[in-house]
């Protein structure tokens, strides 16, 4: 058989400006999300002074790790860490044993309930008890000022729990079930043999909305938590970030009593936004794909 010769693909010069264009256009868009984030970066290393000056711009002007000793000598931030990571961990884990279940049993057609189930799960999305009713409830079952709180009285995200049942309704066959009975499978087995090893892609996308939740999950613990030593890192953030601005507005003007040195107060600032999003930003890049996947998920299929 004659060898079959790679042809170069021949752009016109229209061809060749468009996408000349398309490559500045996509870089100009790239510095425009991507400096922001920097600027936080070489800011939380720079004098106050030259950031409010505006001399801060491409690389940090009187360079110092202050803000960052000052953060991480506060023993807060690592009980914070902890916090954070026990809600991340435990709540992702609780949301999946609730959520996968869940969305199978809506998924399934021959359960007859499940329109009226996914109506009044619906309705939750747009109209709800109110703070004060809520807070009674939660007082009420003890979880206040507890770990709980911030893992089990909201385990079910309803926009979760609709995608994933979208997801077993359109990719998980009905002949697939039909195969299993005969073999004498029932839901059980079904769900745990069958239904869970094909969805990994759904599984992963609703692990990361919901450890994302989590991570970032700041009114929860303002609401109901009233112990430091149960504060996650968004609260104890945000403390740092309170007691540097009485600081700054005068109060221990005479020290550092009340706040960190107003020189650095900048660096303090910024120092903050790194240390809570840093984890979150690391991660991101091995598990954008799935977030790709999960926009898709859902969608209207030709």
């Amino acid at each position: 058989m004659p060898k079959k010769n790679k042809e170069a693909v021949k752009y016109s010069l229209a061809d060749n400006i468009f996408e000349f264009f398309i490559i500045i256009f996509c870089i100009f868009v790239f510095i425009i999300v991507a400096y922001p984030l920097y600027f936080i970066v070489i800011a939380s290393f720079s004098d106050s002074t030259y950031v409010n000056q505006g001399l801060v711009i491409l690389t940090p002007k009187g360079f110092s790790t202050y803000g960052y000793s000052k953060i991480f000598e506060d023993t807060r931030i690592w009980t914070g860490y902890k916090n954070t990571l026990i809600y991340t961990l435990g709540g992702t884990a609780i949301n999946l044993l609730f959520t996968l279940p869940g969305a199978y049993a809506l998924a399934y057609k021959r359960f007859k309930a499940r329109k009226y189930i996914m109506r009044a799960f619906v309705f939750t999305m747009f109209f709800n008890g109110g703070l004060i009713p809520t807070y009674m409830l939660i007082r009420n079952l003890r979880m206040v000022d507890t770990m709980w709180v911030m893992m089990i009285p909201f385990c079910v995200n309803v926009y979760n729990l609709i995608i994933t049942r979208t997801f077993f309704e359109h990719t998980i066959p009905d002949e697939l079930y039909e195969a299993a009975i005969i073999d004498g499978c029932r839901h059980f087995k079904f769900f745990t043999t069958v239904v869970l090893p094909l969805s990994k892609a759904i599984i992963s996308v609703i692990f990361l909305y919901y450890m994302v939740g989590h991570w970032n999950n700041f009114f929860t613990a303002l609401i109901y938590l009233n112990k430091d030593n149960l504060q996650p890192l968004q609260i104890v953030l945000r403390n740092i970030l309170l007691s540097n601005q009485v600081f700054m507005e005068g109060a221990g003007m005479g020290g550092e009593a009340g706040g960190y040195a107003q020189r650095y107060a900048d660096q303090i600032k910024y120092g903050v936004i790194i240390v809570s999003t840093l984890p979150i930003l690391c991660l991101y890049p091995f598990i954008q794909k799935y977030f790709e996947e999960g926009i898709m998920i859902g969608a209207i299929k030709g």
